[in-house]
């Protein structure tokens, strides 16, 4: 009936079962069915029925939900099976004098993966397990492939990430741990917002890509025959906002750089940049600490982290997750609350409490190195000193790409503890405002965390003679073969010229946060469909 069976033999087999279900009238791709409770719900439905102390022999209340079929265990004239759906999990229970034939013999053509609904009245087992004694069953999708193994779920670590849809299905903690990452998304918009900043969306598409250091993935626009970049960055836009009038704005979009795949790097990511005019980076210093620790706050450590155990309990002889208990609640009862702020990551503690500490570039490099960079660089021996450290440079770096190649290659992995790294050389930052004590240097930031930068934010550059000249500068470089440099923005310019306010501007890493806050070592753990290497050749020609 559902065309020619496959060569697998577990597919052929769950497709003989469909044509069984649909000779029983049982259509198995039915899109006529509305649940009136999800199963969380029904689980606080049979609750909140039990606190009126019911009569012993009175019925529960009647409830219809639906769910994948995660156990299915046939036990003669009865069928115990687990449902699952986004926010929880609950036994049903077929019972052959109450369905009757045919409907329990569809009972018995189900599998594990199947979605079903099922009609009935809400129940409490000897066991004590919540559970629906079903009424009427009604098939809604028939599997034809068969689900992750339940009890250890999926373990290969490629297919997890490849195949996300199966990893989410065998782990309720999967599905929490991407919510966790919309509770943080949530909390950076309230602290945003209850600070009078915009949101606003600019172009994805750009002709000119500006913002960064990155090599940028190049498009074609059919209609102009003209080459388009994806954008690596969202600051240049944001600025011209603050031109226009605005005096406090923010986007929370993807941006996409021509990078390799690592543990920390995925060439599409999420990024936050906010501008806030007539501020500068000691005020976005302030408003980068209370979004992280406002999100700390707001994502529950992981469940390991208080006391959770390895996430399993046992009810009616089945595995199922145990929900992380929430940041705010205790654990158990008579157990402190965890404190959000004080977690671990990557096996040490970490500590998340207000005030960051915060250093200058300079000291930081002088404490790890044991020599004064700037007085190197003030006599000339900057670039001796460094090799001295083991630092590897190129040809033709200037004093302050040598200045920044020593902290990132000896200081920045030794800084775990919040840190906000400040005044970086000019050099490598061509849309920071100087610093009043030595143009050298900017006031810009970095939030480190764990040995990687998560937040870099600066007092922004609005002189248009001075931002020409970098940008020009930068040109040079790119002439030279420094792919990874600004080009020069004219539009920009000319925006710049028209007179920006001063301002401060932030830029943090979404993704980064939440592996922060997870406990999660590589950024494809956080993102729900990474970026993969094609796994044949006709995949990679696609």
């Amino acid at each position: 009936m559902y065309g020619r069976m496959p060569d697998d033999p577990l597919m052929a087999e769950r497709r003989r079962k469909a044509d069984a279900l649909a000779a029983l009238g049982l259509p198995v791709y039915n899109v006529d069915f509305r649940p009136d409770h999800s199963l969380e719900e029904a689980g606080r439905a049979l609750v909140a029925w039990e606190e009126t102390s019911p009569p012993a022999d009175s019925p529960g209340p009647p409830v219809v939900v639906a769910g994948r079929l995660m156990l299915h265990r046939i036990q003669g004239k009865s069928v115990f099976s687990h449902l699952e759906d986004e926010g929880g999990r609950m036994q049903v229970w077929f019972k052959q004098d109450r369905l009757g034939e045919p409907a329990f013999e569809a009972v018995r053509l189900l599998d594990l993966g199947d979605i079903i609904g099922v009609a009935g009245t809400l129940m409490r087992t000897r066991r004590g397990e919540p559970t629906v004694l079903v009424h009427t069953l009604t098939p809604l999708v028939k599997a034809l492939r068969q689900p992750p193994e339940k009890f250890h779920g999926l373990q290969d670590q490629e297919t997890r990430y490849r195949k996300r849809y199966y990893d989410l299905m065998s782990s309720a903690g999967q599905r929490r741990h991407f919510q966790h990452r919309a509770e943080l998304l949530r909390s950076v918009r309230r602290t945003l917002e209850g600070r009078d900043f915009l949101e606003v969306e600019t172009p994805i598409l750009q002709l000119v890509p500006g913002g960064g250091h990155a090599v940028p993935f190049r498009t074609h626009w059919n209609a102009l025959h003209t080459d388009v970049y994806l954008r690596i960055a969202i600051e240049l836009h944001l600025k011209r906002l603050l031109v226009g009038g605005y005096r406090r704005v923010y986007e929370i979009g993807r941006v996409f750089r021509n990078e390799g795949l690592s543990p920390r790097h995925n060439p599409e990511f999420t990024m936050l940049e906010a501008y806030q005019a007539y501020a500068d980076y000691a005020d976005i210093r302030e408003l980068t600490e209370a979004i992280v620790v406002d999100a700390a706050r707001a994502v529950p450590p992981p469940v390991e982290q208080i006391g959770g155990g390895g996430g399993a309990a046992v009810a009616e002889g089945v595995i199922a997750d145990t929900p992380a208990a929430p940041a705010a609640q205790s654990s158990a009862e008579g157990i402190p609350a965890p404190d959000p702020l004080h977690r671990r990551y990557g096996g040490r503690d970490l500590d998340l409490t207000p005030p960051f500490l915060a250093r200058t570039m300079a000291r930081l490099i002088e404490d790890v190195c044991g020599f004064d960079p700037v007085r190197a660089w003030d006599d000339g021996t900057l670039e001796a000193r460094a090799r001295e450290a083991g630092v590897e440079l190129e040809p033709g770096q200037g004093p302050g790409t040598v200045f920044n190649e020593i902290y990132e290659q000896k200081v920045e992995r030794t800084l775990f503890d919040p840190t906000f790294v400040l005044d970086y050389p000019a050099e490598v930052s061509p849309l920071a405002r100087r610093c009043k004590h030595d143009p050298r240097f900017v006031e810009r930031f970095e939030l480190v965390v764990a040995g990687r930068e998560l937040a870099n934010a600066f007092s922004e550059l609005n002189d248009p003679i001075d931002q020409r000249a970098r940008f020009e500068e930068q040109a040079r470089q790119r002439d030279l073969g420094a792919t990874e440099t600004q080009p020069l923005d004219e539009d920009f310019l000319e925006a710049i010229e028209a007179g920006m306010p001063p301002a401060g501007g932030l830029g943090i890493g979404v993704d980064r946060l939440v592996m922060l806050l997870t406990d999660s070592p590589s950024i494809r753990d956080v993102l729900l469909f990474p970026t993969m290497r094609p796994t044949s050749d006709a995949e990679a020609d696609a």
